[in-house]
């Protein structure tokens, strides 16, 4: 995927960024590199990759401090809906904003 002029100068009108002629040649560059860099790994078979779930487990063994999951607090939705100015079946009921 590579981007044209206009592609950057779109991206820098949705960001609110006003960039000179040079910085938009920049900008393209680096971000077509880094697309260039997210279509090789797209190319890397990763088939038979087991997922990592920190990279520090790629170079040594790492234990994970993981908390038992348990509930340590006892239910308190009626007093925090006790300031709503609307609660219908245990939800707070805001008025619609998107049509």
């Amino acid at each position: 995927m590579a981007l044209a002029h206009e592609d950057v100068s779109r991206i820098a009108h949705l960001a609110r960024l006003e960039l000179s002629p040079a910085e938009q040649a920049s900008m393209l560059t680096q971000l077509n590199g880094f697309f260039s860099i997210v279509d090789q790994m797209k190319a890397m078979d990763t088939s038979g990759v087991e997922p990592l779930y920190t990279p520090l487990s790629a170079v040594s063994e790492v234990a994970l401090r993981l908390r038992e999951d348990a509930v340590t607090e006892i239910n308190q939705r009626e007093l925090n809906q006790r300031s709503a100015p609307v609660v219908e079946d245990g939800l707070f009921l805001v008025p619609k904003v998107i049509e």
